[in-house]
C-alpha cells in the first residue's frame, strides 16, 4: 500500500496497545493509543515536530506549557475532540475517565521508528530510554 487508508475511528477504538504506529511518512505518522483510567502519556516535549491528538472514546486532560516545571494551560477532551500541539511546548495527556482512552496522534515529521508497537507504558518508557543512548 502506498499510503494509509482505513476507517481511522475503528482503529483508533479497536486498538487495545498503548502505542501502535499505522502509518509512517516522510513528513508524518499516525499512530493510536490507549490508555487506562488514571494512565498517562508522561510530560514530554518534540522540539521540532507539531502533534494533532484527536479523542474517539473516553476522557482526557491535557496540559501544556513552555517548560517541564510549568505546564499551566490545561484542555478538557472527550469524544471527538482534538487538541494540536506546536514543537517546543511540553505537555502530557492523562486519562482522567472511568473507562479506558482510546486516541489517535499525528506527529509532523514521524516521532516513532515505522511499525512500533508498544504493547504498554513500561515497555514504551523502556523503548524511549534504549532511544536516548
Amino acid at each position: 500500500m502506498l499510503g494509509w487508508s482505513a476507517d481511522i475511528e475503528a482503529a483508533t477504538v479497536d486498538n487495545d496497545t498503548f502505542r501502535t504506529v499505522l502509518f509512517t511518512g516522510q513528513s508524518l505518522q499516525l499512530t493510536v493509543m490507549s490508555l487506562q483510567p488514571g494512565e498517562e502519556i508522561g510530560a514530554e516535549v518534540h522540539p521540532g515536530l507539531d502533534q494533532f491528538i484527536r479523542v474517539e472514546q473516553g476522557r482526557a486532560e491535557v496540559v501544556m506549557g513552555r517548560s517541564a516545571e510549568d505546564q499551566s494551560e490545561t484542555h478538557h477532551l472527550e469524544d471527538d475532540w482534538a487538541v494540536v500541539i506546536p514543537a517546543g511546548i511540553w505537555h502530557n495527556v492523562v486519562n482522567c475517565g472511568n473507562s479506558t482512552l482510546k486516541l489517535y496522534s499525528i506527529y509532523a515529521p514521524p516521532e516513532h521508528p515505522p511499525d512500533t508497537v508498544h504493547r504498554t507504558k513500561a515497555e514504551a518508557d523502556a523503548a524511549e530510554t534504549d532511544h536516548r543512548d
